[in-house]
């Protein structure tokens, strides 16, 4: 890398010249998995379930998202041969008869997703690429992207690689079809749920789909559509855009690290995109200073955690490999989606963005609380250790009902950080739970939101469960007040933060009506009975390769029996947990007292859940 640059990134030391230099990292540690043609790059590792023929074709499309950004960014001046490989590469992929052709693009099947890729290189390095390409392979190219029409797509994010390819295929003047156009970038307004936020198909489905395909790629066709786009389309999504981020920018730790919530989080530092797409786009409320800082600090954070590894490849996991963060259609060139994160080489040497001195971002100054209605959550940061947490009372990424409600640890949680990843497969850490007779746990379930706004938000979950939580927050701290639906004596067991180290256990303390789980370097995880828990002792679960931060995990855990549990849940570094309290008025509200001594009153909620955000179930007092 090159020499840090505080003058100019007074706060991570990075310029553009180090996003080059990553870039060139990425592409160069590809190399020696590429086959001869240079149309498939066969990464080590299990396949995905589309199997190793259409995982090699994901190797080659990804990259060559990199690759343009790099050629296009730095107008064609790149390493020898880095142009001529993808060249040789489409070459290879589209002619049939090569032993290295790429699977065709059909239903619902994985080249879809790598078609848009392609699509999307192929516009931005134009004038190094497919300008110099022979007729015959452009017609290939061509064909093999035109499967997309008239074709089936997934009703999700999906519909948006048609928008991309077919458009595509319009500016070359090959046979589309502009109702398919049409019709994908309607559906993307009928997942719109305002305030920047949409989800990703029908359902509460929200993560950051919203940062690195629902917002990025109605920028991309803006891009290749040029004269063609509707300007009132273009807009509309250029001010969701700014909406969004205008939320996105608290979703990072001062350290870089993106909040760990979702799917497909081995696309890590993609996180990022949406960053740069706004200043593409002239769609950013954000200074430029404080969009490279927030980019870079992402991109540094991975770097300094051995992303990519020794072999300069991108492991599927968050740092070490990790498979349980992925899902059935990773595969081992999947990470390679982290080439979105490098759109902002697209912009200039002397765009402000690369030239404007760093600003810090919301969590780098003050402390901070932030409701994001749509997707039901609340984002309270710290500045004194530099944490983002993500309480979760409205995203459960799951199918509408009849569908079965099954549970996943990225989506099922009460929260998430920048600091902390769930215990995967799913531990006690950030539920609460009704017990079996045998000790099993009651699954959240369809989460069935009851509105966020200031300090507060609730949900009641839909797994049977009958518990219904309302979660107020200040710094460090979230109390949360359950309501229990269930037979009297019914155990209930509730886990607060799930902290993990490689380097060994954390420590264990624990005591009547409370627990903590203690790394190495301070973060600490506090549960502390404030009302309903009895005398229980707390305790704490550990858990060995269990998640992505670290081989060693551990979760503080609670369990009593009443049908009000009030506790106080923890997660930072030196913050204090004595003088949390917890009463109830004679109306069934609860007045809750943080340590710093801040009180809150949360009333007792009656009605049907809300069908969309509503009034905040908490107020100041």
């Amino acid at each position: 890398m090159p020499e840090a640059d505080f003058l100019l990134s007074p706060h991570t030391g990075w310029t553009r010249a180090h996003w080059e230099a990553a870039a060139d990292r990425l592409l160069d540690g590809l190399l020696p998995y590429a086959t001869p043609g240079f149309a498939q790059y066969r990464l080590p590792g299990p396949p995905s379930h589309s199997g190793s023929w259409s995982d090699g074709l994901e190797g080659f499309a990804r990259s060559f998202l990199l690759a343009a950004f790099r050629v296009a960014g730095s107008r064609g001046r790149v390493g020898a041969g880095l142009v001529e490989r993808y060249a040789a590469g489409l070459a290879a992929g589209t002619d049939p008869g090569h032993p290295e052709h790429w699977p065709p693009v059909t239903d619902r099947a994985q080249p879809m997703v790598e078609a848009a890729s392609v699509a999307v290189a192929l516009h931005e390095s134009r004038a190094w690429l497919w300008d110099h390409l022979d007729d015959g392979v452009r017609g290939r190219v061509v064909d093999w992207l035109g499967g997309f029409v008239g074709a089936d797509v997934n009703d999700s994010n999906w519909r948006l690689f048609q928008v991309i390819t077919e458009e595509f295929l319009a500016s070359v003047g090959a046979p589309y079809r502009r109702d398919e156009i049409d019709a994908g970038l309607a559906r993307l307004d009928d997942w719109y749920r305002g305030g920047g936020w949409y989800t990703d198909g029908d359902g509460r489905k929200f993560d950051y789909y919203n940062a690195w395909a629902l917002h990025l790629y109605p920028v991309l066709w803006a891009r290749i559509a040029g004269p063609r786009a509707d300007p009132d389309t273009v807009a509309r999504h250029r001010a969701r855009l700014s909406e969004f981020l205008t939320a996105h920018q608290h979703f990072f730790g001062s350290d870089g690290a993106p909040v760990h919530q979702g799917r497909s989080l081995t696309y890590r530092f993609a996180t990022t995109a949406p960053l740069w797409a706004g200043a593409l786009a002239d769609a950013t409320p954000l200074p430029p200073g404080r969009t490279r800082r927030l980019a870079s600090g992402a991109l540094k954070h991975f770097a300094e955690r051995g992303v990519p590894d020794e072999q300069g490849l991108l492991t599927l996991g968050w740092y070490r490999p990790f498979r349980p963060v992925t899902q059935r259609y990773s595969g081992p060139a999947s990470p390679y989606w982290a080439s979105k994160a490098f759109l902002g080489l697209l912009l200039p040497e002397d765009h402000p963005v690369w030239t404007a001195v760093e600003e810090p971002g919301p969590v780098d100054t003050a402390d901070a609380v932030l409701a994001v209605p749509a997707p039901g959550w609340l984002l309270h940061s710290t500045a004194a250790d530099g944490i983002v947490r993500l309480v979760n009372h409205g995203s459960d990424r799951l199918p509408p009902p009849p569908a079965t409600a099954e549970d996943s640890p990225h989506y099922a949680k009460l929260a998430y950080s920048s600091a902390t990843a769930p215990d995967t497969p799913a531990g006690p850490d950030n539920h609460i739970a009704l017990l079996a007779p045998d000790g099993t746990p009651s699954q959240r379930g369809r989460i069935q939101p009851l509105g966020a706004r200031g300090r507060s938000a609730g949900s009641r979950q839909g797994g049977g469960s009958g518990i219904e939580t309302v979660s107020v927050v200040r710094g460090p701290w979230e109390i949360r007040v359950h309501r229990v639906d269930a037979p009297p004596g019914t155990p209930v067991r509730e886990g607060g933060w799930a902290v993990a180290d490689d380097f060994g256990p954390p420590l264990a303390k624990t005591g009547p009506g409370h627990a903590l789980a203690i790394r190495a370097d301070g973060l600490t995880s506090a549960l502390v009975a404030l009302h309903g828990w009895g005398d229980a002792a707390g305790t704490v679960v550990r858990a060995l390769d269990a998640n992505a931060c670290g081989r060693h995990s551990a979760t503080p855990v609670l369990e009593g029996a009443a049908p009000l549990l009030v506790t106080l849940v923890v997660l930072g570094v030196d913050a204090p947990t004595a003088g949390a309290e917890a009463t109830v008025d004679v109306d069934g509200a609860v007045r809750v007292r943080f340590p710093d001594g801040t009180q809150e009153r949360v009333p007792s909620l009656s009605g049907p859940p809300a069908s969309s955000p509503g009034p905040a179930p908490g107020g100041t007092s």
